[in-house]
Protein backbone atom coordinates (compact mmCIF):
# COMPACT_ATOMS: atom_id res chain seq x y z
CA UNK A 1 0.00 0.00 0.00
CA UNK A 2 0.95 3.46 -0.66
CA UNK A 3 2.31 5.53 2.58
CA UNK A 4 -0.71 7.73 2.19
CA UNK A 5 -2.97 5.40 3.63
CA UNK A 6 -0.94 3.09 5.75
CA UNK A 7 0.07 2.66 9.70
CA UNK A 8 3.25 1.78 10.90
CA UNK A 9 2.64 -1.00 13.06
CA UNK A 10 0.51 -2.78 10.07
CA UNK A 11 2.92 -2.17 8.20
CA UNK A 12 5.71 -3.98 9.91
CA UNK A 13 3.91 -6.96 9.83
CA UNK A 14 4.33 -7.69 6.60
CA UNK A 15 8.02 -6.34 6.02
CA UNK A 16 10.98 -8.40 5.43
CA UNK A 17 12.25 -8.20 8.31
CA UNK A 18 9.21 -9.63 10.12
CA UNK A 19 8.91 -12.10 7.34
CA UNK A 20 12.38 -13.40 7.76
CA UNK A 21 12.02 -13.75 11.77
CA UNK A 22 9.16 -15.42 11.87
CA UNK A 23 10.33 -17.90 8.73
CA UNK A 24 14.03 -18.27 10.90
CA UNK A 25 11.26 -19.08 14.13
CA UNK A 26 9.53 -21.95 12.48
CA UNK A 27 12.88 -23.36 11.66
CA UNK A 28 14.61 -23.21 14.76
CA UNK A 29 11.53 -24.34 16.50
CA UNK A 30 11.39 -27.55 14.07
CA UNK A 31 14.95 -27.91 15.08
CA UNK A 32 14.70 -28.21 18.62
CA UNK A 33 11.59 -30.77 17.88
CA UNK A 34 13.54 -32.96 15.76
CA UNK A 35 16.72 -32.91 18.35
CA UNK A 36 14.28 -33.74 21.00
CA UNK A 37 12.96 -36.97 19.02
CA UNK A 38 16.99 -37.68 18.04
CA UNK A 39 16.63 -37.08 14.42
CA UNK A 40 19.43 -34.16 14.32
CA UNK A 41 22.26 -33.60 17.48
CA UNK A 42 21.09 -31.11 20.43
CA UNK A 43 24.28 -28.87 20.13
CA UNK A 44 23.02 -28.28 16.57
CA UNK A 45 20.11 -26.94 17.10
CA UNK A 46 21.41 -24.83 20.26
CA UNK A 47 23.86 -23.55 17.74
CA UNK A 48 20.89 -22.68 14.91
CA UNK A 49 19.46 -20.47 17.93
CA UNK A 50 22.75 -18.97 18.94
CA UNK A 51 23.77 -17.84 15.55
CA UNK A 52 20.61 -17.34 13.30
CA UNK A 53 18.72 -15.38 16.05
CA UNK A 54 20.18 -12.35 15.09
CA UNK A 55 17.78 -9.12 13.64
CA UNK A 56 17.29 -9.03 9.72
CA UNK A 57 19.15 -5.69 8.64
CA UNK A 58 18.93 -4.58 5.44
CA UNK A 59 22.39 -5.51 4.67
CA UNK A 60 21.10 -9.29 5.41
CA UNK A 61 17.90 -9.07 3.94
CA UNK A 62 20.03 -7.58 0.82
CA UNK A 63 21.84 -10.35 0.79
CA UNK A 64 18.98 -13.07 0.49
CA UNK A 65 17.73 -11.01 -2.11
CA UNK A 66 20.79 -11.35 -3.80
CA UNK A 67 21.22 -14.85 -3.70
CA UNK A 68 17.19 -15.61 -4.99
CA UNK A 69 18.20 -13.39 -7.82
CA UNK A 70 20.13 -15.95 -8.60
CA UNK A 71 18.53 -19.31 -7.41
CA UNK A 72 14.71 -17.83 -8.18
CA UNK A 73 13.77 -19.69 -5.06
CA UNK A 74 12.75 -17.31 -2.35
CA UNK A 75 13.22 -20.41 0.34
CA UNK A 76 16.52 -21.48 -0.86
CA UNK A 77 17.51 -17.96 -0.91
CA UNK A 78 16.56 -17.71 2.83
CA UNK A 79 18.25 -21.24 3.49
CA UNK A 80 20.95 -20.10 2.31
CA UNK A 81 21.87 -17.22 3.90
CA UNK A 82 20.94 -18.50 7.30
CA UNK A 83 23.00 -21.14 6.74
CA UNK A 84 25.98 -18.85 6.15
CA UNK A 85 24.96 -17.09 9.40
CA UNK A 86 24.61 -20.70 11.26
CA UNK A 87 27.88 -21.98 9.72
CA UNK A 88 29.66 -25.51 10.08
CA UNK A 89 28.31 -28.91 9.67
CA UNK A 90 25.33 -27.92 12.02
CA UNK A 91 23.83 -25.87 9.01
CA UNK A 92 22.85 -28.90 7.30
CA UNK A 93 20.66 -30.01 9.92
CA UNK A 94 18.19 -27.11 9.04
CA UNK A 95 14.89 -27.75 7.25
CA UNK A 96 15.19 -31.49 7.85
CA UNK A 97 12.20 -32.90 5.93
CA UNK A 98 10.21 -29.86 5.50
CA UNK A 99 9.49 -28.12 2.17
CA UNK A 100 8.58 -24.53 1.30
CA UNK A 101 5.05 -24.60 1.80
CA UNK A 102 5.55 -25.20 5.52
CA UNK A 103 7.63 -22.53 5.90
CA UNK A 104 5.58 -20.43 3.70
CA UNK A 105 2.55 -21.26 4.94
CA UNK A 106 3.33 -21.20 8.32
CA UNK A 107 4.54 -17.38 8.11
CA UNK A 108 1.53 -16.38 6.57
CA UNK A 109 -0.15 -17.90 9.07
CA UNK A 110 1.32 -15.87 11.70
CA UNK A 111 1.32 -12.82 9.43
CA UNK A 112 -2.68 -13.13 9.26
CA UNK A 113 -3.11 -13.79 12.97
CA UNK A 114 -0.87 -10.49 13.60
CA UNK A 115 -2.66 -8.32 11.41
CA UNK A 116 -6.20 -9.79 13.10
CA UNK A 117 -4.72 -9.02 16.41
CA UNK A 118 -4.53 -5.05 15.39
CA UNK A 119 -7.49 -5.31 13.57
CA UNK A 120 -9.62 -6.32 16.14
CA UNK A 121 -8.05 -3.16 18.67
CA UNK A 122 -9.21 -0.65 15.42
CA UNK A 123 -12.52 -2.12 15.99
CA UNK A 124 -12.75 -1.43 19.67
CA UNK A 125 -11.74 2.01 18.71
CA UNK A 126 -14.73 1.94 16.63
CA UNK A 127 -17.03 0.12 18.95
CA UNK A 128 -15.97 2.79 21.81
CA UNK A 129 -16.27 5.89 19.85
CA UNK A 130 -20.01 4.89 18.65
CA UNK A 131 -21.19 4.06 22.30
CA UNK A 132 -19.78 7.33 23.22
CA UNK A 133 -22.10 8.86 20.77
CA UNK A 134 -24.60 6.45 20.80
CA UNK A 135 -24.94 7.41 25.31
CA UNK A 136 -25.03 11.03 24.57
CA UNK A 137 -27.64 11.52 21.60
CA UNK A 138 -29.46 8.55 22.93
CA UNK A 139 -32.62 10.18 22.94
CA UNK A 140 -31.95 13.24 20.04
CA UNK A 141 -35.05 13.10 17.80
CA UNK A 142 -34.31 12.84 14.46
CA UNK A 143 -36.42 11.98 11.28
CA UNK A 144 -35.59 8.05 9.75
CA UNK A 145 -36.07 7.41 6.72
CA UNK A 146 -36.73 4.91 4.22
CA UNK A 147 -35.83 5.09 0.60
CA UNK A 148 -34.34 8.80 1.39
CA UNK A 149 -38.16 9.36 1.71
CA UNK A 150 -39.18 10.98 5.58
CA UNK A 151 -40.56 7.87 7.14
CA UNK A 152 -41.04 8.35 10.87
CA UNK A 153 -38.81 9.49 13.87
CA UNK A 154 -36.06 7.50 15.38
CA UNK A 155 -33.34 9.18 17.69
CA UNK A 156 -29.55 10.20 16.29
CA UNK A 157 -28.48 7.38 19.15
CA UNK A 158 -30.12 4.90 18.02
CA UNK A 159 -28.49 5.00 14.81
CA UNK A 160 -25.10 4.79 16.24
CA UNK A 161 -26.29 1.95 18.45
CA UNK A 162 -27.25 0.44 14.98
CA UNK A 163 -24.00 0.71 13.94
CA UNK A 164 -22.51 -0.84 16.91
CA UNK A 165 -24.53 -3.70 17.10
CA UNK A 166 -22.75 -4.30 13.42
CA UNK A 167 -19.36 -3.60 14.31
CA UNK A 168 -19.66 -5.90 17.59
CA UNK A 169 -20.81 -9.12 15.00
CA UNK A 170 -17.81 -7.76 13.19
CA UNK A 171 -16.04 -8.30 16.01
CA UNK A 172 -17.13 -11.72 16.49
CA UNK A 173 -16.51 -12.39 12.84
CA UNK A 174 -13.17 -11.25 13.12
CA UNK A 175 -12.30 -13.23 15.84
CA UNK A 176 -13.35 -16.70 14.12
CA UNK A 177 -11.63 -15.59 10.56
CA UNK A 178 -8.34 -15.42 12.98
CA UNK A 179 -8.97 -18.76 14.55
CA UNK A 180 -9.74 -19.99 11.34
CA UNK A 181 -6.53 -18.83 9.79
CA UNK A 182 -3.98 -19.48 12.72
CA UNK A 183 -2.99 -22.54 11.25
CA UNK A 184 0.81 -24.53 10.85
CA UNK A 185 1.98 -27.26 8.42
CA UNK A 186 4.94 -28.74 8.98
CA UNK A 187 3.86 -31.89 7.05
CA UNK A 188 6.95 -32.17 4.36
CA UNK A 189 6.21 -32.90 0.63
CA UNK A 190 2.85 -33.49 -0.62
CA UNK A 191 1.50 -33.06 3.37
CA UNK A 192 1.97 -37.09 4.19
CA UNK A 193 5.00 -36.16 7.03
CA UNK A 194 7.23 -38.93 5.28
CA UNK A 195 10.15 -37.37 5.98
CA UNK A 196 9.10 -35.49 9.34
CA UNK A 197 7.58 -36.47 12.35
CA UNK A 198 4.10 -35.38 13.13
CA UNK A 199 5.39 -34.47 16.72
CA UNK A 200 7.45 -31.42 15.01
CA UNK A 201 4.30 -29.92 13.84
CA UNK A 202 3.04 -30.26 17.16
CA UNK A 203 5.59 -28.30 18.83
CA UNK A 204 6.29 -25.42 16.24
CA UNK A 205 1.93 -24.92 16.04
CA UNK A 206 2.54 -24.89 19.93
CA UNK A 207 5.65 -22.66 20.08
CA UNK A 208 3.82 -20.19 17.58
CA UNK A 209 0.76 -20.16 19.06
CA UNK A 210 -1.08 -21.66 15.93
CA UNK A 211 -3.15 -24.64 15.05
CA UNK A 212 -1.73 -27.71 13.38
CA UNK A 213 -3.22 -28.04 10.17
CA UNK A 214 -5.56 -31.32 10.02
CA UNK A 215 -4.80 -32.44 6.51
CA UNK A 216 -2.48 -29.64 4.73
CA UNK A 217 -1.42 -31.54 1.49
CA UNK A 218 1.85 -29.68 1.61
CA UNK A 219 -0.17 -26.52 1.41
CA UNK A 220 -2.70 -25.10 3.87
CA UNK A 221 -6.20 -25.32 2.73
CA UNK A 222 -7.27 -21.79 1.38
CA UNK A 223 -10.40 -22.28 2.51
CA UNK A 224 -9.21 -20.28 5.81
CA UNK A 225 -7.54 -17.51 3.90
CA UNK A 226 -11.01 -17.09 1.58
CA UNK A 227 -12.88 -17.19 4.73
CA UNK A 228 -10.42 -14.38 6.49
CA UNK A 229 -10.68 -12.03 3.61
CA UNK A 230 -14.23 -12.35 3.00
CA UNK A 231 -14.38 -11.39 7.04
CA UNK A 232 -12.50 -7.99 5.90
CA UNK A 233 -14.70 -7.10 3.46
CA UNK A 234 -17.65 -7.61 5.30
CA UNK A 235 -15.67 -4.92 7.70
CA UNK A 236 -14.71 -2.52 5.20
CA UNK A 237 -18.92 -2.86 3.98
CA UNK A 238 -19.76 -1.88 7.41
CA UNK A 239 -17.44 0.85 7.07
CA UNK A 240 -19.13 2.24 4.09
CA UNK A 241 -22.43 1.77 5.27
CA UNK A 242 -21.76 4.41 8.39
CA UNK A 243 -19.64 6.39 5.72
CA UNK A 244 -22.81 6.72 3.77
CA UNK A 245 -25.08 8.27 6.38
CA UNK A 246 -22.44 10.44 7.65
CA UNK A 247 -22.39 11.59 3.86
CA UNK A 248 -25.82 11.91 3.40
CA UNK A 249 -26.76 13.94 6.94
CA UNK A 250 -23.73 16.26 5.65
CA UNK A 251 -25.76 16.77 2.74
CA UNK A 252 -26.18 21.07 2.11
CA UNK A 253 -30.09 20.40 2.33
CA UNK A 254 -29.99 18.04 5.01
CA UNK A 255 -26.93 19.27 7.57
CA UNK A 256 -28.05 17.09 10.17
CA UNK A 257 -24.60 16.18 11.25
CA UNK A 258 -21.07 17.17 9.37
CA UNK A 259 -17.36 15.74 9.64
CA UNK A 260 -15.04 17.88 11.62
CA UNK A 261 -13.72 20.93 9.81
CA UNK A 262 -10.64 22.04 11.36
CA UNK A 263 -9.16 25.41 11.61
CA UNK A 264 -7.23 26.40 8.59
CA UNK A 265 -8.58 23.68 6.60
CA UNK A 266 -9.85 23.70 2.89
CA UNK A 267 -13.09 22.68 1.23
CA UNK A 268 -12.16 23.39 -2.54
CA UNK A 269 -9.27 24.51 -4.32
CA UNK A 270 -11.91 26.97 -6.53
CA UNK A 271 -15.19 27.49 -4.09
CA UNK A 272 -13.76 28.80 -0.68
CA UNK A 273 -17.20 28.04 1.09
CA UNK A 274 -17.10 24.28 0.66
CA UNK A 275 -17.09 21.71 3.90
CA UNK A 276 -16.91 18.70 2.39
CA UNK A 277 -17.32 15.27 3.44
CA UNK A 278 -13.99 14.04 2.25
CA UNK A 279 -13.33 11.40 4.75
CA UNK A 280 -16.00 9.78 4.26
CA UNK A 281 -16.17 9.38 0.58
CA UNK A 282 -12.65 8.68 0.96
CA UNK A 283 -13.90 5.67 3.66
CA UNK A 284 -16.15 4.76 0.63
CA UNK A 285 -13.46 4.38 -1.51
CA UNK A 286 -11.19 2.50 0.19
CA UNK A 287 -13.87 -0.65 1.44
CA UNK A 288 -13.81 -0.84 -2.19
CA UNK A 289 -10.04 -1.55 -2.22
CA UNK A 290 -10.46 -4.20 0.73
CA UNK A 291 -13.84 -5.72 -1.23
CA UNK A 292 -11.76 -6.47 -4.28
CA UNK A 293 -9.44 -8.91 -2.11
CA UNK A 294 -12.21 -11.22 -1.86
CA UNK A 295 -13.00 -12.66 -5.81
CA UNK A 296 -9.15 -13.70 -5.92
CA UNK A 297 -8.97 -15.30 -2.74
CA UNK A 298 -12.01 -17.13 -3.04
CA UNK A 299 -10.59 -18.29 -6.58
CA UNK A 300 -7.47 -19.29 -4.87
CA UNK A 301 -9.45 -21.83 -3.32
CA UNK A 302 -9.43 -24.16 -6.09
CA UNK A 303 -5.09 -25.65 -6.43
CA UNK A 304 -3.96 -28.33 -9.08
CA UNK A 305 -3.99 -31.81 -6.80
CA UNK A 306 -2.15 -31.32 -3.78
CA UNK A 307 -0.47 -28.10 -4.33
CA UNK A 308 0.61 -25.17 -7.06
CA UNK A 309 1.69 -21.64 -6.19
CA UNK A 310 -1.09 -20.19 -8.83
CA UNK A 311 -2.47 -18.21 -5.05
CA UNK A 312 0.80 -16.94 -3.87
CA UNK A 313 1.29 -13.89 -6.19
CA UNK A 314 -2.30 -13.14 -5.23
CA UNK A 315 -1.44 -13.76 -1.22
CA UNK A 316 1.74 -11.15 -1.95
CA UNK A 317 0.02 -8.51 -3.08
CA UNK A 318 -3.83 -8.88 -1.24
CA UNK A 319 -2.47 -9.78 2.20
CA UNK A 320 -0.97 -6.70 2.68
CA UNK A 321 -2.98 -4.49 0.82
CA UNK A 322 -6.57 -5.57 2.28
CA UNK A 323 -4.95 -5.63 5.85
CA UNK A 324 -2.71 -2.39 6.22
CA UNK A 325 -6.07 -0.35 3.81
CA UNK A 326 -8.73 -2.16 6.43
CA UNK A 327 -6.73 -0.84 9.25
CA UNK A 328 -6.32 2.64 8.14
CA UNK A 329 -9.75 2.70 7.44
CA UNK A 330 -10.97 1.80 10.80
CA UNK A 331 -8.75 4.22 12.33
CA UNK A 332 -9.71 6.93 10.25
CA UNK A 333 -13.87 5.96 10.89
CA UNK A 334 -13.19 5.81 14.68
CA UNK A 335 -11.67 9.57 14.79
CA UNK A 336 -14.73 10.58 12.31
CA UNK A 337 -17.35 9.31 14.51
CA UNK A 338 -15.55 11.04 17.47
CA UNK A 339 -15.08 13.91 16.06
CA UNK A 340 -18.51 14.08 14.25
CA UNK A 341 -20.66 17.78 14.77
CA UNK A 342 -24.32 16.66 15.12
CA UNK A 343 -26.92 19.87 14.66
CA UNK A 344 -29.87 18.75 16.76
CA UNK A 345 -32.07 21.87 15.56
CA UNK A 346 -31.90 20.87 12.14
CA UNK A 347 -32.84 17.37 12.97
CA UNK A 348 -36.10 19.07 14.86
CA UNK A 349 -36.78 20.91 11.80
CA UNK A 350 -36.85 18.09 9.49
CA UNK A 351 -39.20 16.29 11.85
CA UNK A 352 -41.70 19.06 11.71
CA UNK A 353 -40.88 19.99 7.85
CA UNK A 354 -44.36 18.52 6.74
CA UNK A 355 -47.17 19.05 9.17
CA UNK A 356 -46.88 15.59 11.47
CA UNK A 357 -46.91 13.54 8.20
CA UNK A 358 -44.71 10.93 9.47
CA UNK A 359 -47.53 10.31 12.42
CA UNK A 360 -49.63 8.40 9.62
CA UNK A 361 -49.13 4.96 10.71
CA UNK A 362 -50.08 6.22 14.18
CA UNK A 363 -53.10 7.14 13.21
CA UNK A 364 -53.97 3.95 11.23
CA UNK A 365 -53.13 1.72 13.88
CA UNK A 366 -55.49 3.96 16.43
CA UNK A 367 -58.29 3.42 13.70
CA UNK A 368 -57.59 -0.25 13.54
CA UNK A 369 -57.89 -0.63 17.10
CA UNK A 370 -61.35 1.37 17.28
CA UNK A 371 -63.10 -0.18 15.12
CA UNK A 372 -62.36 0.28 12.11
CA UNK A 373 -61.14 -1.94 9.43
CA UNK A 374 -57.08 -1.97 8.11
CA UNK A 375 -58.63 -1.22 4.45
CA UNK A 376 -61.14 1.77 5.46
CA UNK A 377 -58.64 3.28 7.84
CA UNK A 378 -55.72 2.87 5.52
CA UNK A 379 -57.53 4.73 2.77
CA UNK A 380 -59.06 7.33 4.76
CA UNK A 381 -55.70 8.13 6.29
CA UNK A 382 -53.80 8.12 3.06
CA UNK A 383 -56.23 10.58 1.51
CA UNK A 384 -55.61 13.04 4.34
CA UNK A 385 -51.82 12.38 3.86
CA UNK A 386 -51.98 13.47 0.38
CA UNK A 387 -53.60 16.53 1.21
CA UNK A 388 -50.70 17.45 3.33
CA UNK A 389 -48.52 17.18 0.37
CA UNK A 390 -50.63 19.10 -1.85
CA UNK A 391 -50.84 22.17 1.07
CA UNK A 392 -46.81 22.34 0.77
CA UNK A 393 -47.75 22.93 -2.68
CA UNK A 394 -46.66 19.27 -3.86
CA UNK A 395 -48.98 17.93 -6.85
CA UNK A 396 -47.36 14.80 -8.19
CA UNK A 397 -50.44 14.60 -10.96
CA UNK A 398 -49.21 17.89 -12.29
CA UNK A 399 -45.29 18.72 -11.58
CA UNK A 400 -44.74 21.25 -13.81
CA UNK A 401 -47.47 23.62 -12.24
CA UNK A 402 -47.84 24.80 -8.38
CA UNK A 403 -51.07 22.65 -6.77
CA UNK A 404 -54.25 24.35 -6.83
CA UNK A 405 -55.33 24.32 -3.13
CA UNK A 406 -59.05 24.61 -1.97
CA UNK A 407 -59.98 26.05 1.06
CA UNK A 408 -59.14 23.87 3.88
CA UNK A 409 -55.64 23.17 2.36
CA UNK A 410 -55.61 26.58 2.59
CA UNK A 411 -55.90 26.82 6.27
CA UNK A 412 -53.60 24.00 6.86
CA UNK A 413 -51.21 26.55 6.70
CA UNK A 414 -51.89 27.83 9.63
CA UNK A 415 -51.56 24.42 11.58
CA UNK A 416 -48.25 22.98 12.62
CA UNK A 417 -49.81 19.35 12.57
CA UNK A 418 -51.53 19.60 9.33
CA UNK A 419 -52.28 15.77 9.44
CA UNK A 420 -54.40 15.96 11.93
CA UNK A 421 -55.89 19.29 10.85
CA UNK A 422 -57.20 17.43 7.44
CA UNK A 423 -58.14 14.40 9.88
CA UNK A 424 -60.57 16.64 11.82
CA UNK A 425 -62.18 18.02 8.52
CA UNK A 426 -62.71 14.33 7.12
CA UNK A 427 -66.39 13.74 6.95
CA UNK A 428 -65.81 10.33 6.31
CA UNK A 429 -63.56 10.17 9.77
CA UNK A 430 -66.28 11.12 11.81
CA UNK A 431 -68.53 8.75 10.18
CA UNK A 432 -66.48 5.69 11.66
CA UNK A 433 -65.47 7.33 15.07
CA UNK A 434 -65.95 9.98 17.58
CA UNK A 435 -63.74 13.01 17.29
CA UNK A 436 -63.12 13.22 20.59
CA UNK A 437 -61.03 10.16 20.67
CA UNK A 438 -58.98 12.06 17.98
CA UNK A 439 -58.32 15.06 19.95
CA UNK A 440 -57.31 12.39 22.76
CA UNK A 441 -54.69 11.08 20.31
CA UNK A 442 -53.57 14.44 19.78
CA UNK A 443 -52.81 15.05 22.94
CA UNK A 444 -50.01 12.19 23.23
CA UNK A 445 -46.57 14.19 22.41
CA UNK A 446 -45.18 12.47 19.11
CA UNK A 447 -41.65 12.23 19.92
CA UNK A 448 -42.60 10.44 23.15
CA UNK A 449 -44.47 8.01 21.30
CA UNK A 450 -42.06 6.97 18.89
CA UNK A 451 -38.85 7.03 20.77
CA UNK A 452 -40.77 5.25 23.85
CA UNK A 453 -38.85 2.20 23.79
CA UNK A 454 -35.29 3.79 23.05
CA UNK A 455 -34.11 2.36 26.43
CA UNK A 456 -35.66 -1.29 25.57
CA UNK A 457 -33.20 -1.16 22.16
CA UNK A 458 -30.38 0.43 24.02
CA UNK A 459 -30.02 -2.57 26.99
CA UNK A 460 -30.70 -5.18 23.79
CA UNK A 461 -27.01 -3.33 22.64
CA UNK A 462 -25.46 -2.09 25.10
CA UNK A 463 -26.48 -4.19 28.22
CA UNK A 464 -27.16 -2.59 31.72
CA UNK A 465 -24.49 -0.09 30.98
Amino acid sequence: MIPRYSRPDMVAIWEAANNFRIKFLIEAHACDAQAELGVIPKESARIVWEKGDIPYTPERIDRIDEIERETKHDIIAFLTELSEQVGGDDARFVHQGMTSSDVNDTCLGVQMSQAADILLADIDKVLAALKDRAMETKLMPTMGRSHGIHAEPTTMGLKFARFYAEFSRNRERLVRAREEIATCAISGAIGTFANVDPRVEEYVAKKLNLTPEPVSTQVIPRDRHAYYFATLAVIASSIENVATEIRHMQRTEVREAQEYFAPGQKGSSAMPHKRNPILTENLTGLARIVRSSVVPALENVALWHERDISHSSVERMIGPDATITLDFALNRLASVIAKLVVYPENMMKHINEFGGIHDAQRVLLFLTQNGVSREDSYKIVQRNAMRVWTSFGIDPDNPDTPAELDDVEKEAANHDNRLFFFLSKDEGLADVMDMAELNKLLDVDSIAYHTQNVDAIFKRVFGND
